[in-house]
Parts: structure tokens; sequence; C-alpha cells
């Protein structure tokens, strides 16, 4: 076992409020790409750039397209929970981990066993009619074609906070209280780009910080370990 890994553990068995703050790269070890790595969706061609495809704009005026790339490119119906989203899980179930703040919108955290996940972004699974708000599931978003109709014939909008669109002031709430009451922080699979969701770490009030992520982060962070291999390895090995 390397250093890296032994510090870690120590960080994690002296702990007793952990949060792991999260981002695309956590999921890349189930198959489901990130955003800006090489092979992210930043670096695939479309006829539109996927953050212009990805705001509310664009889904209000071109449905038709917006689906056609949700479907394609955020959807992963058969993607499995990794080690690290195992890990977390764990850690939740042995009084360790006190919450799971997410930027993802997969599910991934919930079907590994975790139960305390602050989705700051959505969730693919969740889906309502904007006429008359009736809930519709994943399944329900693959089964269709072009833009998802509820039977009441309103459109069936994901759960999914898109660009230009606000977070959840609830989740956010929850998030900034967790975040604040943790006495050991890991940050995983985020280049800390996107904000709001990215400025949630400035309300940290303890001494330890852990950075799990493969490149570089865009801003300085005095993190007191910093791993740079894939997240499931490290955490499977803690």
């Amino acid at each position: 076992m390397n250093e890296s890994i032994s510090a870690l553990r120590a960080l994690v068995q002296n702990a007793r409020s952990i949060v792991f703050f999260g981002g695309a790269g956590v999921s890349t070890e189930s198959g489901i790409p990130d955003f800006r790595s090489t092979d992210g969706l930043y670096h695939q061609q479309w006829k539109y750039p996927p953050e212009v495809i990805l705001s509310h704009t664009f889904y209000e005026s071109n449905p038709e397209e917006f689906f056609r790339f949700y479907r394609a490119k955020l959807l992963s119906p058969h993607a499995k929970p990794n080690p690290a989203h195992y890990k977390l899980a764990q850690w939740e179930q042995e009084g360790r981990l006190t919450a799971v703040v997410t930027q993802n919108i997969d599910g991934l955290h919930q079907a590994a066993g975790s139960r305390r996940v602050l989705e700051l972004h959505g969730s693919v699974h969740r889906n309502y009619c904007q006429r008359c708000g009736k809930f519709h599931s994943l399944d329900f978003i693959l089964s269709t074609e072009g833009v998802p109709r509820c039977a009441c014939g309103g459109v069936v909008k994901p759960d999914v906070v898109l660009y230009e669109e606000g977070l959840d002031q609830t989740i956010l709430e929850s998030a900034v209280k967790a975040i604040a009451r943790a006495d050991l922080l890991i940050i995983g699979g985020t280049s800390l780009n996107v904000y709001p969701a990215a400025g949630l770490i400035r309300y940290y009030q303890g001494d330890k910080v852990v950075l799990l992520n493969r490149s570089p982060v865009s801003r300085d962070l005095a993190a007191d370990l910093v791993i740079t291999d894939p997240i499931g390895q490290v955490l499977s090995q803690v």
C-alpha cells in the first residue's frame, strides 16, 4: 500500500463527519463520460456545443434536438456503481460519512446504497410533466422518441438543472450545512469549474481536505492530500 493510500486511510479512520463532494469523474469508471477530459462531452463534435444544447433556452426553442442529445449522451441506463460509490455507501453505513454532495445526475450513489445524497443538478431518474406535474421514470423517457409527452399531452421534462436554471435552494442549504459541519472534506472527480456548485466548498470550516482528481483543478485548493489515480481504484484500497 503506498503512502498516499495509507494517509487517506488514517484521515478517514480519524474522521467523525466526512462529506464527499463529487463530480463527473466519480462515474467515469462506470462507463459514463465526463465533460472536460480528452474524451469528454465538450470534446465531441455536435452541431451545437453541449453547453448550448443543455441550456434552458435551447430546451425551450429546440426540444427535438435537446432530447436527441439528452438520450444519446446523458442517459446511461446500464451503468453500474463502481468501487467509489460502494465505498462511500459503506462509510455512511459505518456512521463516518454524513453526506454525499454530488453534481452528477446518474443516481449511481443511491444504486450503491447511499441514502444521504444531495443532488445539486437533479437526476435523470425523475421526470415531470410540465402541464399536470405527473412523475415519470427514466424507463418512460427511454421508451419514447422525440419530445416525450405525458398522457395529458404535456411535455415531460427531466428533473435536471440546465444552464440558465437555478439550483434547488433546499438542496443547496442542506449541502452548505453538511459541508460546514464536516471534519473531513473529500473532493473527487470534479474540476471545480461549475458554479454555484463549486463555490460550496468555501463553507467548509474544518482543516482536513483531500482531493481525488486525475487532472489539476482550475483553482487554488489547500488540500492536505492530493491523489491523481482513478477514484474507484483509490477508495477500494481504503
